[in-house]
């Protein structure tokens, strides 16, 4: 889970484009970059870290042009550490092209293998995104053969890459002296828009993850992509759109509605806050069957993602909403952070209780999901040190209990704390009086019900099915060997950092 964006301006795109990610920056804190274009010069800057830490007033004079790409980084697959694997990536045949992605390919390792024994690409790290840009120079060039670009040709490539690679992923490409290509899964799993606006030269275009880096920066929503189509949008903003896949059908990952996109989006055609208050109405339905309303003093949400769904249970069970927690907005999601050691150290200077708001009480606290179970038990003891009578957990999401492999990071089952366990299991390990969980199919009823066409979702952490259909249990198999790979190597680098610091030899 990434977040990505494409411009196509008559002015300079290098500031329009920062603001962009600074608003998608709850995609992704773990690198940023840019990449402009003037003329068929392409200017890159891009590093690891926050999007405002990453750009200097330095590193923006050094990105010129009307045209440009950024994305913000959420590793899931590759070296997090690396930055080397922080995006864009660039291939400099055919064309000239630069690429950002949001999303997992799950068939990354027998696509590299192609390229490099078939193709004969080379593949320089172990980012899926350096194996997505190689498949689609490889088939623009296949497509061109020498011919003049065009946006037919453009489609044409754009139709064999979705042949090739499978998985989720929603793309944006810039193609040097040509214009920006941007594409969307068959399965629309994860997110994109497209929208336009007049800035101060003239008619700017905008692709984006989400519909708040197309409003926030003063820009008119048109629509989302479509699963499987393509726009190319020239370099005069003209925007040509093709349905490149054969059968498409829109199936929006569940998780970000619950948990991943900012509230004051709206992607498919729902409002991510509306979700998230129908989510706690049913959420609420469920609480009532198992706890007694009377038995609950307050309702605290745990910020930031649940506080819709917090309101409108407090609302529907009658109790008072209460914020029972300061968040350190300068300490980024713990959901997100690479290494569960930074994870757990993360939660106590992310989050500190009100106690006034616990003491003497039975608190009812309310989670967007609870994944692996650590920062719930964490939250849970702080409750009790602050005064907490009881304490009770509810999770405005079902239990997840299977790994996803779409670019959300819960690629093992062993990391998950509901696989394999019963409820009750689940609440002795985080300490909680109860445990509420929503219901896999009333979430998505009342969240589909925000889009009337919307037919599926993909929700496969909770239900176990992986709406690709091409995922294999020798696939878990692989990610989870990857996943202990990455984990030693970013245990060690914490050590090392550790020694560092103390100055011990590393």
């Amino acid at each position: 889970m990434c977040g990505i964006v494409g411009v196509i301006s008559k002015g300079a795109v290098n500031q329009l484009i920062y603001d962009s990610l600074l608003l998608l920056q709850h995609r992704g804190q773990d690198a940023a970059g840019i990449v402009t274009m003037q003329g068929t010069k392409c200017f890159m800057h891009k590093a690891r870290g926050m999007v405002r830490d990453v750009f200097r007033t330095r590193n923006m004079r050094g990105l010129p042009g009307t045209v440009g790409l950024g994305q913000v980084r959420y590793p899931t697959a590759g070296n997090a550490y690396s930055e080397e694997e922080a995006q864009p990536f660039y291939v400099n045949a055919p064309f000239g092209i630069v690429l950002v992605h949001n999303g997992n390919l799950t068939n990354a390792l027998a696509l590299k293998r192609e390229l490099v024994d078939i193709d004969r690409r080379h593949i320089n790290t172990t980012s899926d995104t350096e194996v997505l840009i190689n498949v689609v120079a490889h088939e623009l060039a296949l497509a061109t053969r020498d011919r003049p670009l065009t946006p037919d040709l453009v489609f044409d490539a754009v139709r064999a890459v979705h042949k090739r690679i499978k998985g989720s992923y929603a793309v944006v490409a810039l193609i040097a002296g040509h214009g920006l290509l941007a594409f969307r899964d068959p399965f629309g799993i994860r997110p994109l828009c497209v929208g336009e606006g007049v800035g101060p030269e003239g008619r700017e275009v905008m692709v984006a993850s989400e519909s708040v880096a197309i409003e926030g920066t003063g820009h008119q929503v048109l629509r989302d992509v479509a699963p499987g189509e393509a726009l190319f949008i020239d370099l005069e903003g003209t925007v040509h759109a093709r349905q490149c896949a054969e059968n498409p059908s829109l199936n929006p990952c569940m998780f970000e509605y619950v948990y991943l996109a900012r509230p004051d989006s709206i992607m498919d055609g729902i409002s991510v806050y509306q979700a998230r208050l129908n989510m706690g109405e049913t959420l609420a339905q469920r609480l009532i069957s198992t706890i007694p309303p009377n038995e609950i003093d307050v309702v605290i949400p745990i910020p930031e993602s649940s506080r819709p769904s917090a309101m409108q249970l407090a609302q529907r069970i009658g109790k008072p909403y209460r914020e029972g927690f300061v968040k350190n907005r300068y300490v980024g999601r713990t959901f997100i952070m690479p290494g569960q050691g930074a994870r757990k150290k993360s939660v106590r200077q992310k989050l500190n209780a009100i106690g006034v708001e616990f003491k003497g009480r039975n608190v009812l606290l309310v989670d967007d999901s609870i994944v692996r179970g650590n920062t719930s038990k964490e939250i849970v003891q702080m409750a009790r040190d602050a005064g907490a009578r009881k304490v009770y957990m509810a999770s405005a999401a079902p239990p997840v209990r299977f790994p996803n492999v779409y670019g959300i990071d819960m690629p093992t089952s062993e990391e998950l704390i509901a696989h394999g366990r019963t409820i009750e299991e689940i609440r002795q390990f985080i300490g909680a009086d109860a445990l509420i969980y929503q219901d896999v199919d009333a979430m998505k009823r009342v969240v589909g019900a925000l889009n009337p066409k919307l037919r599926s979702f993909e929700a496969s952490c909770f239900d176990g099915h992986y709406i690709t259909g091409d995922v294999s249990a020798a696939d878990f198999t692989a990610m989870a060997e990857q996943r202990k790979a990455q984990v030693d190597e970013e245990e060690s680098d914490d050590r090392t950092r550790l020694a560092l610091q103390n100055g011990e030899p590393a």
